[in-house]
């Protein structure tokens, strides 16, 4: 049977490609823009799932008002899921965030884990997923909430792309005395996940966490590019405890770094995807992340 799709979202990073990916398999696809009250019209129709992509990302430079995450991520999740509730659709898929329950972890993250955020993105994340599994869910009806870890891919663009461009300079990364280990997500791997999702009616409904297979540190990436690029990695290792005194300049001020992000660039995030692998019996994704990463590094050229 056909599987017709509605996305949300889908003129985003993660929506473009994970739309590709689904047409070139034969499913169809109809983009709905939340920001139209005509999105409520494509409900009625005859598709059988809703791919919730659409919402504000973290502000990393943290001038967003507070009250637009909870509008965006929040409220109108709970009005697309209560019409969905109402209606013929067999499948939801909300994109979550492991920022929803963690800002920092100690350890690997589990879907477990008791939901402690911190920042206005996160809240508002936890606050609609939390919504979401308080509502009785109607016979042969599947929920899934979906949480990423960062996603990378042809066209991504954020903290890999500022890497991708220290390295291509030829400028030393500043930050190796920084030991870390962070988990990865090419959207070759999410594509393959939401597929085998849809196509598996055995997969119970629930949080789902979603990464590559292997973590690498911030100095193995910084390698990896040099090395995708035919160059030498230039890898400094400035005490740490200047490094942060030094960055807080770009707190104040308009400049590439600053605490937040020197944070995301530094801290180590490692999250579990053994919950999915296992439901879907299969013991490694398709994509490696250094294969999915020499792919996004070389797409950047």
């Amino acid at each position: 049977m056909r599987q017709d799709v509605i996305v949300t979202g889908g003129s985003g990073f993660v929506g473009r490609n994970l739309i590709i990916n689904l047409e070139s398999q034969n499913y169809r696809v109809k983009c709905v823009s939340l920001r139209n009250i005509e999105w409520k019209h494509y409900i009625d129709e005859k598709f059988n799932i809703i791919i919730h992509l659409a919402g504000k990302a973290h502000d990393t430079s943290n001038t967003s008002n507070d009250d637009e995450y909870y509008k965006v991520n929040r409220d109108l999740t709970i009005d697309l899921y209560n019409n969905f509730l109402e209606s013929n659709i067999k499948d939801f898929f909300y994109f979550s965030s492991v920022k929803a329950v963690a800002d920092t972890v100690e350890g690997i993250l589990q879907e477990d884990v008791e939901g402690k955020p911190f920042t206005p993105y996160g809240k508002s994340k936890l606050e609609a997923e939390q919504y979401l599994l308080s509502q009785p869910l109607p016979e042969g009806k599947r929920l899934f909430i979906i949480r990423p870890c960062m996603i990378h891919g042809p066209g991504n663009k954020g903290n890999l792309n500022l890497l991708y461009k220290v390295v291509e300079k030829g400028i030393p990364w500043p930050l190796a005395s920084f030991h870390n280990e962070r988990s990865f997500l090419s959207i070759d791997n999410l594509s393959f996940l939401i597929k085998e999702m849809i196509e598996n009616q055995d997969i119970p409904s629930g949080v789902y966490n979603f990464a590559d297979d292997e973590a690498l540190s911030t100095n193995d990436l910084v390698t990896l590019i040099a090395q995708t690029l035919g160059k030498k990695p230039k890898l400094w290792c400035i005490p740490s405890s200047l490094v942060k005194k030094t960055v807080k300049i770009g707190d104040i001020l308009p400049l590439p770094l600053n605490s937040e992000r020197l944070k995301k660039l530094t801290e180590s995030y490692v999250v579990s995807n053994c919950k999915i692998k296992t439901a879907l019996g299969i013991q490694s994704l398709p994509t490696s992340t250094k294969e999915g990463l020499i792919k996004t590094i070389l797409s950047f050229k």
